[in-house]
């Protein structure tokens, strides 16, 4: 899918520091500059996460364009990791069920938050959604209860509020917060 060209994301113009293996027979792709809608979100999710590769797993086991670990493969009944590799429909279907899912779990927070400046960062409802995709929603709940006192941080040094600030400002309005969404 092609969008009209506007603006690079600003975590395009960065190193991409999280390593990957990406699997042979992965295609090449090219770099599109996106709006500042779900696609240009998700799409600048996806590089930072994996570089956009699909067949991409990083050295602790996290999968594929968006780097899903096991556990939340799981909670989408995904169960056979190789085939979901290999099936970037799929995978793009469990990106929008956990954006869903995290909404809905978020919901209060995200009505609370969005608007507030923490730590010097504007809180926005992408922010919101990136950090939870990198850090799992608990986490976030800590971090915008605390005033931004509680900062997760995964093994590669992204914290939640590198997230906050990096996606932030991008609209997400068409993800309907959903606690059952399924792939």
């Amino acid at each position: 899918m092609f969008v009209n060209a506007v603006k690079a994301p600003e975590i395009l113009e960065e190193e991409f520091t999280t390593p990957v293996t990406v699997l042979p027979e992965e295609a090449s792709f090219e770099i599109l500059f996106l709006q500042e809608n779900f696609v240009g979100f998700k799409e600048a999710l996806a590089f930072k996460e994996s570089q956009g590769k699909y067949s991409a797993v990083n050295t602790l086991g996290y999968l594929g364009k968006y780097q899903f670990g096991e556990t939340t493969l799981e909670r989408f009944r995904i169960y056979n990791t190789h085939q979901f590799l290999k099936n970037p429909e799929l995978q793009e279907r469990a990106f929008v069920a956990l954006c869903k899912v995290n909404k809905w779990i978020l919901r209060k927070d995200i009505r609370r938050s969005v608007g507030k400046i923490i730590n010097g960062i504007e809180i926005t409802e992408s922010g919101i959604l990136a950090a939870a995709h990198l850090s799992g929603a608990g986490n976030v709940k800590k971090y915008l209860r605390s005033g931004g006192n509680y900062n997760f941080s995964d093994a590669y040094g992204a914290t939640i509020e590198l997230y906050m600030k990096k996606f932030a400002g991008y609209d997400v309005s068409e993800i309907t917060a959903d606690r059952l969404a399924k792939v």
